[in-house]
Parts: structure tokens; sequence; C-alpha cells
């Protein structure tokens, strides 16, 4: 039976394009309202997955879905990197010259903002790129666009009037897939991890240290406020390698030694691009 898939956003969105390339086209996708949602569905068991965006290569981090990482009790099992080429798309017969408001996800609107600048065209904030589609094809105003995939245009009825408008070409957005449980013969070539440092001088550095006595190369590092306490930071890690293998497991007892908190969150393939 095909899994079931949490997404956030509407028919169209590009998490739902993520979803679809990792699990295949006959997964039951489950569209959330927001990232929480998908999260709280993945924990009660409402779905077997879920798939969020963490990073894009142009607008950086999705802060909100690390601090979700850390305050649900998921586990990371696979990412998937998926190249985003979004276009510009309006009413039916509606030229390029004549927009001049455009709704998006925040940051879809950043990675097009050079664009936009260059059209005067107003970028306005909507929830997420697919909503902003079907919001604007309810609205029917002859001066407004949106930003989405060339897919959600097709969906809700809309003419492109111009694609590929992202800054770079090799724009990519790297989303998890989390679950419950991690599969036994899950094969892992990645791992990610979140610690907070004890508070002394050379701590972090310790910690970093851990990973290259161990011969393993660090891909991500992104420190978040822990809520807690003001001006104490959560870091998150990813490295190259398994957790659970030799090198993986020398690196944790390493780490041990430096921190005063540390969870793995987990230990996955390395993803194909979509």
């Amino acid at each position: 039976m095909p899994p079931s898939v949490a997404f956030q956003g509407e028919p169209g969105a590009y998490s739902e394009a993520a979803l679809r390339f990792h699990f295949g086209p006959a997964a039951r996708a489950v569209p959330c309202g927001s990232f929480e949602e998908v999260f709280r569905a993945v924990a009660t068991g409402e779905v077997e997955t879920g798939v969020v965006p963490i990073e894009n290569s142009l607008a950086s981090s999705i802060l909100e879905n690390y601090d979700l990482l850390l305050e649900h009790d998921l586990q990371i099992v696979g990412e998937v990197m998926l190249n985003i080429r979004h276009c510009l798309m309006a009413q039916p017969g509606t030229r390029l010259e004549d927009v001049r408001w455009c709704y998006s996800h925040p940051q879809a609107l950043a990675q097009c903002a050079p664009f936009l600048k260059e059209h005067g065209i107003e970028a306005r904030v909507a929830h997420d790129t697919a909503g902003a589609a079907r919001l604007l094809a309810e609205r029917r105003a002859p001066a407004e666009g949106a930003i989405a995939s060339a897919h959600a245009a097709l969906l809700y009825g809309l003419s492109v009037v111009a694609e590929d408008i992202q800054t770079r070409p090799d724009n990519t957005t790297r989303f998890f897939v989390i679950s419950r449980d991690r599969p036994d013969d899950l094969p892992s070539q990645k791992s990610s991890l979140v610690f907070a440092t004890a508070n002394r001088p050379g701590a972090l550095h310790g910690c970093l240290g851990a990973f290259a006595a161990a011969g393993l190369n660090l891909t991500k590092l992104e420190s978040r406020p822990t809520r807690a306490t003001p001006w104490e930071y959560h870091f998150y890690l990813d490295f190259e390698g398994d957790a659970f293998g030799p090198e993986g497991m020398a690196a944790l007892e390493g780490l041990a030694e430096h921190v005063r908190f540390v969870r793995l969150l987990g230990a996955y393939p390395q993803a194909a691009r979509g």
C-alpha cells in the first residue's frame, strides 16, 4: 500500500513535488496548513511520514523546522534535494508588464527578489507558493501575480508569464523525510544531531574537533537560541557518515566530553537530486 506522507502547503507545492520524487507518484500526499501540523501528524500516527524543507541554497535555512526537530521525538530517515524553478503566473491573457503585485511564500520571494525589482513588481507574502497560486485563481485580479511552480499554474488554471525567475539556475531546496521510527536496515551515508556545549572556553572547538579526529566531514552547522536561557544556543550539525558506524561512534564519544546535551536526529541515505 502506498505510504501516507504529510507536507506543508496546498496541492502543487514544492514539498509535494519533493515527496513524490522520493516516494513515487502513488504516495498519498496529505496537505497540512503549517510545519507544526506536519510534525504533529507524523508524531500522532495520522500519517506514516512527513516531508519538510530544511534549507535553500539561495535563501538559507528554514529555522522553524530546526526548532520543530528538537521539540518532537521523531527521526530523520531521508533527505531530498529538489531543483526549484520558479514561475511568475497570472490570469490568462495577462502580460508581464501588467503585473504590479505578486504573492508567494517569503522564501520564494527572496529567491526571486532581483527579478521582481527589475520589473517593478511589489512582493506580498502568502502562506505558501501553491496557496498563492490558488488564491490568485480565486481572486481573478488582472494586475496580480503569484510565484509558484509550473505545475501549480497548470493545476489552478493560470498562465505562466515568466519562467525560471529565481536568482540562480541551480536554486535547490533540501528536504528532510521524518518518521516516528527508523528502519533497522536503513542505509546511512549522512547523519544529523543537535547539541549544547558546556559553558567553558574552547567547548565548541572541542566538539568540532571530535569529528575531525574521526575523519568525518561536516556539511552543516546551524545555531539556534535554546529559548530556556538568553544567549545560550543549540547547535545543529550534519556530517557525512553513519552515526552508528565506527567513525560516527568515535565522534559521538569525543563529542560527549564537551557537551551538556546531545541528541541524534537521524542517520539516513544521502539524497539524489530531483
